[in-house]
């Protein structure tokens, strides 16, 4: 029997889940960053600095970017990491990554890129410092197996940092659903021409676990210390959490 998955506010398959998302970023990687920045208007470069602060990379470490897209992280933590540090670019999308691979060369940056599911991650147990993921949790099938893979490659006292879109505050839900399910799709037709990638980018920031409810799962993972932090209002999310 099939068991099945939502992508949006469809229900498919969890096969097509992978195919749906695969085709979204496929369409998109060329426009990302144009689309990053008139979609939040540049603050997911201000979610991000937050993100990489709150990592606190020191030359050396091992850090793990899962679904690291065009590599705004993995660049940020190589340059602290040092040329002593290791720094793992990673994503299931191959246009992904190569845009993100491609700019961290550009940028003078010869860090390891892998093409690699964040279910299951290709790393030994209790290897990394440091794991993040920005904005790829809520494309995953399996979340909770994701979550306890990201621990697993943790070494002991290591941190994830989990950045995501998340519930925004009760008094601006309506017009961010406006500007979710009316802007976001007519600013991807008109920039990427793709206006269906960015009406399910809308939906599955509403199908995705709230703050709360995604630091339980972390807790479920067996990370402690969990907190989190709201940014924008709400907008976007920070997780972080330690494996003891």
């Amino acid at each position: 029997m099939t068991n099945t998955t939502h992508f949006g506010y469809k229900t498919v398959n969890e096969d097509e889940k992978v195919k749906e998302v695969a085709k979204v970023f496929h369409s998109v990687a060329a426009k990302y960053d144009v689309m990053n920045d008139l979609m939040s208007g540049g603050l997911h470069r201000l979610w991000k600095t937050f993100t990489i602060a709150n990592a606190a990379v020191r030359p050396g470490m091992k850090v793990l970017d899962i679904a690291g897209g065009t590599g705004d992280l993995a660049k940020a933590f190589a340059k602290q990491a040092g040329p002593t540090g290791e720094v793992w670019l990673t994503d299931i999308n191959e246009s992904m990554l190569r845009v993100g691979r491609d700019r961290l060369l550009n940028k003078g940056l010869v860090t390891p890129t892998l093409l690699c599911d964040a279910e299951k991650l290709p790393f030994p147990d209790n290897y990394f410092d440091r794991v993040s993921v920005a904005f790829g949790l809520r494309n995953m099938t399996h979340k909770d197996q994701a979550l306890s893979e990201m621990r697993r490659v943790l070494k002991p006292g290591g941190k994830l940092l989990v950045l995501e879109f998340s519930k925004v505050a009760e008094p601006l839900q309506k017009p961010y659903d406006v500007y979710s399910f009316s802007v976001l799709p007519w600013l991807g037709k008109r920039i990427a021409n793709d206006s269906e990638s960015y009406r399910y980018l809308a939906e599955s920031i509403r199908m995705h676990p709230d703050q709360e409810t995604l630091k339980t799962m972390m807790q479920a993972a067996g990370l402690e210390r969990v907190q989190y932090y709201n940014l924008t209002a709400g907008v976007a999310a920070l997780h972080t959490g330690i494996k003891l």
